[in-house]
């Protein structure tokens, strides 16, 4: 077993602990920074899909999703120097009057290590609060909006009408959420719906790059 597909297995089993030495231990064993994270993305793509699957759940998809993090912390200032695939600034945050921050956290994880530079707005989020960002950084190109309530889909609704109609452009809006479905994005006029976390970074990178 390479130390490549050992760091992987301890991933997906969520080994918070060990993963940032066996990340350690994969680049002293040669293999570059670019490729070890993507191994990482790779076992969270098996983490989503077994999540998607109802195989496990979301005590264990966060605690790979953690496990990801610290291995990603020992590779980032490497990856910093050499990361020339950014796929921009995506604005994240759960729309006004909704307090849930699980799934949010794991799709700010899942895009930070897709490439994207991540502006976590939290909770209880403002159309305000969200235009207000997309002004303040550079290179908005992904507004992601998430809602786990049924009460706040019009808030969700609200938000991504203003946004599409603000004048401000140069980014698509994701949405995303328990009671979110595909028929409920198109017709709120979101750019794409992602279920999980998993899907979302696969969804983030084809519409910026669309």
């Amino acid at each position: 077993m390479t130390k490549i597909e050992e760091l992987k297995a301890r991933l997906e089993a969520g080994k918070a602990k060990l993963v940032p030495g066996l990340v350690q231990e994969a680049l002293e064993e040669g293999n570059a920074a670019g490729d070890i994270l993507q191994a990482m993305i790779d076992s969270m793509g098996v983490v989503g899909d077994k999540f998607s699957a109802g195989e496990v759940f979301v005590p264990e998809m966060l605690m790979a999703a953690k496990a990801m993090s610290k291995g990603v912390e020992v590779i980032k200032p490497l990856l910093t120097s050499t990361s020339t695939s950014s796929l921009g600034t995506c604005v994240i945050g759960t729309v006004q009057g909704d307090l849930h921050d699980i799934g949010k956290n794991l799709v700010t994880m899942m895009l930070e290590s897709a490439g994207f530079k991540m502006v976590d707005l939290g909770v209880d989020v403002s159309i305000e609060k969200f235009m207000n960002a997309i002004k303040e950084n550079e290179n908005v190109t992904l507004v992601a909006c998430s809602g786990l309530l049924t009460t706040t889909m019009t808030a969700m609704r609200e938000t991504v009408k203003t946004l599409k109609t603000c004048g401000l452009t140069g980014f698509k809006v994701i949405v995303g959420g328990a009671p979110v479905t595909q028929e409920m994005a198109d017709e709120i006029g979101a750019d794409g719906f992602a279920p999980d976390a998993g899907s979302a970074a696969v969804k983030a990178k084809e519409l910026v790059n669309a």
